[in-house]
């Protein structure tokens, strides 16, 4: 010890050893103030603190001469320290005995008062600061979910159906199901070669309480404030572009679920969105044309614009360019030489205005044009089927779907086997005879009778493309049209019957969309659509099994329980505008769920 005293007294103490020394001593004098400050006058501080650097000189810890010098100012600094808290304390002191009349005595200590605004003031202050510390670190709230959560959302619907079909006992039993028809290498209609009968469709027994269902189930995304995205998962039983309901039963099989929508949206300005993938329905319509359950492929660009100098009026519009088809990329699959490729299309465009004429009244109408481009059946150039030849030229223009009504046509010229003509295989498919350029007029008044809201909709559609004499000349001269004949059962010319117009007429008293518990309305309505009006293929799937050429009122009413649950019952019937008689009654009663 003594060793390192000279080596410290001789300064070769190592520049480490010094710092942490002085940090040392450093520590010793904050404890010994802090010490000294709280002790009263009967315990100096000037006493434990020399007898503090007293015993590390001793020790060793520090040299003499350098802890004579510490001993010194501390005595020095512990008299200047005492002399002022005893000037302190007589001030205040003579404060309180004057302004309270009360003396303080010897080791009495004086709080000073703080108001209650100022604490609540202070703890606001001090609550700021750590709740801004504790967002920005994340520790705030460790239960909450990440932001990007906070853009995304989940929808859905569950509806439960018990539905019953009653056929008149004197419908016509010959009504041939043409989409099962179009379907595998197609029908042979040589009555030489095939005997049997195509896929005919039951129009006479009736079907009882069959349950069914449907579910979907949607995420959004909320990307930006201007960009959004969606997919939805629905049920099915099959691929059906008008249908998302489930036939339940099959042996208590699983049931289907099918990709139903997805999407992407964006504003680039307050008043416009373009949306591009499988969506919704763009269009201001009714089922007469396109049924609730169908989705749109392809893009679809919707205007909405309130008016500067009315803003009760509204401006609204949609322009789509709507991909229905696309011919095979490989078609003939065993021809070296490929058809050219053949697409069909969709192109809509529709405006409207929307009219707050007051708090109980409002008015909404649209006027669209859809041109239905290249899905008419055209038919093939002679084909040599009996020689090899793998299809027609025209296969691809027989529709992808349809359901019934629409005026239909053999596609294809088959050649005869010069060897066995009359033993000659004649497969065939259909496709549609007429043109499909719709004008589609939407008029709603919503009002207000007996403190209940009354809607009235109409709908006229007119397809300006729709003409018996082209129908007839697009077929050929072989007479090719094999449907909607008048009900003697011939076949000419002068028996065909069809039409290109429709309409709609509603009445809905009540809530139209029950959400909350009470919740009701009441509807009625008639429908008329003519077989060559719309394609058979994209409206209700319901009203007269689907399809055209179909007419006839519905009833119906719906009831909240809860919220969000509801009970519909519909009641629907009818019979066909031309042809054969067809007459179907329908009953459908449904308890609806969402979320």
């Amino acid at each position: 010890m003594n060793h390192l005293n000279n080596i410290h007294s001789r300064g070769a103490l190592p520049t480490l050893r010094k710092c942490a020394l002085a940090a040392a001593v450093a520590s010793v004098f904050v404890f010994a103030a802090g010490s000294a400050t709280a002790q009263t006058a009967a315990a100096p501080a000037e006493s434990a603190m020399v007898k503090l650097i007293r015993g590390l000189i001793q020790s060793g810890t520090l040299a003499k001469d350098v802890g004579e010098a510490l001993l010194a100012q501390a005595q020095t600094e512990a008299m200047a320290a005492q002399q002022a808290q005893r000037m302190s304390a007589a001030t205040t002191a003579a404060s309180a005995s004057v302004a309270g009349g009360v003396r303080l005595e010897a080791g009495d200590v004086r709080v000073p008062y703080i108001s209650q605004t100022v604490r609540d003031q202070i703890r606001d202050e001090i609550k700021s600061q750590v709740m801004a510390q504790a967002q920005t670190e994340g520790w705030a709230s460790p239960n909450e979910t990440p932001e990007w959560s906070k853009r995304i959302r989940l929808e859905g619907d569950v509806r439960v159906r018990n539905e019953s079909r009653n056929y008149a006992g004197n419908n016509s039993n010959i009504e041939i199901n043409w989409s099962d028809l179009n379907k595998g290498s197609g029908y042979d209609v040589n009555p030489n070669t095939n005997l049997s009968l195509p896929s005919i469709l039951n129009t006479r027994q009736d079907r009882k309480n069959l349950f069914r269902a449907r579910a979907r189930l949607g995420v959004y995304a909320d990307l930006t404030e201007n960009t959004k995205a969606g997919v939805r998962l629905a049920s099915g039983s099959d691929e059906s572009p008008v249908s998302t309901t489930q036939t339940l039963g099959g042996g208590l099989s699983k049931k289907s679920v099918w990709l139903d929508q997805m999407w992407i949206s964006h504003k680039p300005v307050d008043w416009l969105t373009v949306t591009a993938g499988r969506f919704g329905n763009p269009f201001m319509s009714s089922d007469v044309v396109y049924s609730s359950d169908l989705n749109f492929d392809g893009i679809a660009a919707q205007f909405e614009k309130k008016l500067a100098s009315n803003r009760d009026l509204t401006l609204f519009g949609t322009l789509g360019l709507i991909p229905l088809e696309y011919s095979s990329d490989s078609s003939p699959s065993r021809s070296q030489t490929k058809m050219k490729s053949e697409n069909k299309w969709l192109f809509g465009a529709q405006a409207g205005a929307e009219w707050k004429i007051n708090d109980e009244n409002r008015l909404r109408g649209a006027l669209a044009y859809y041109n239905f481009n290249n899905i008419s059946g055209k038919v093939s150039q002679p084909c040599a089927l009996y020689a090899g030849a793998d299809g027609c030229s025209t296969d691809w223009s027989r529709p992808a779907f349809m359901q019934k009504g629409n005026t239909l046509m053999l596609l294809r010229d088959i050649s005869l086997d010069p060897l066995n003509p009359a033993g000659t295989p004649q497969p065939q498919y259909v496709g549609l005879a007429s043109k499909f350029r719709l004008i589609d007029l939407n008029l709603r008044w919503d009002t207000a009778v007996a403190g209940n809201n009354l809607r009235l909709d109409a709908n006229f559609v007119k397809n300006t493309a729709f003409d018996a004499n082209d129908i007839w000349n697009r077929a050929g001269t072989r007479g090719a049209i094999v449907n909607n004949f008048g009900a003697t059962g011939g076949t000419s010319k002068a028996d065909y019957k069809s039409g290109g117009n429709a309409y709609q007429l509603q009445a809905t008293y009540g809530k139209p969309s029950p959400s909350a518990r009470g919740d009701w309305n009441v509807l009625a309505g008639y429908k008329r659509i003519e077989p060559d009006a719309v394609p058979d293929g994209y409206n209700d799937s319901t009203f007269h099994g689907g399809g055209t050429n179909a007419r006839g009122y519905f009833l119906g009413g719906s009831y909240a329980i809860d919220k969000n649950m509801w009970f519909t019952g519909r009641w629907i019937s009818t019979k066909e505008v031309y042809g054969p008689p067809l007459s179907i009654d329908t009953l459908q009663i449904e308890f609806n769920a969402r979320f």
